[in-house]
């Protein structure tokens, strides 16, 4: 995987604004404050292609992403505390209209802090992607703040919480770039199921003609 060209398409607040596409839609989901943006700079290799804050809450909207060989979407953070009800509401609304058209999203990439355990709304946010049958990665951030022998106990606590094997879930350091190869070999395999699974659907319409 060589990204060298990304680029901010725009932002969406509701399903009006939700974009389709003829390549893999990713959708990169996670926790307030948990290095969404800073993830997607560090894939992109471009500092400033997602804006980031200090400030949890700050990301609202969906915004789009084109990487060339697919697409991305950063979906709102979910579980800040300090935000109104009726914010927390419209977020959670925005999110689950974006899976609403669950066909047109091919990966989930799940975000969690590897210092800290998977909470109710991380595992309800799993329990949502298998409801959907959406396929996805749990990709655990800031690895650069453990020492590298703490790593994979870390990773192993964090897919034993989810019930998921140790090959399903990702270590990174958005910093220092530590685990980009590995998300890199996972985006390849999502592209390539993309291509796969859409070549099938082009043999079985040109069946269904000749018949």
């Amino acid at each position: 995987m060589i990204i060298n060209d990304a680029k901010f398409l725009k932002s969406a607040a509701d399903r009006s604004g939700f974009m389709q596409f003829d390549k893999p839609l990713i959708a990169v989901c996670g926790r307030s404050n948990v290095g969404k943006s800073s993830f997607i700079n560090m894939i992109s290799n471009r500092k400033k292609l997602a804006r980031t804050s200090k400030d949890p809450g700050r990301t609202r909207l969906v915004n789009y992403f084109d990487m060339g060989q697919f697409a991305l979407a950063d979906l709102p953070g979910y579980g800040f505390a300090q935000v109104s009800k009726a914010e927390k509401l419209k977020w959670a609304r925005t999110i689950e209209d974006f899976f609403a058209y669950e066909e047109h999203v091919s990966h989930a990439l799940l975000l969690i802090d590897i210092r800290r355990e998977p909470n109710d709304d991380d595992k309800m946010f799993i329990n949502y992607l298998n409801h959907y049958i959406i396929p996805f990665t749990v990709i655990c951030t800031k690895t650069d703040k453990l020492s590298k022998t703490r790593i994979k106990p870390a990773v192993k606590s964090i897919a034993d919480a989810l019930t998921l094997g140790t090959g399903n879930v990702l270590a990174v350091s958005n910093d220092s770039g530590y685990g980009k190869d590995s998300v890199y070999t996972r985006l390849d395999e999502i592209v390539a199921a993309y291509s796969m699974k859409a070549d099938d659907e082009e043999e079985s319409a040109e069946e269904v003609e000749e018949e």
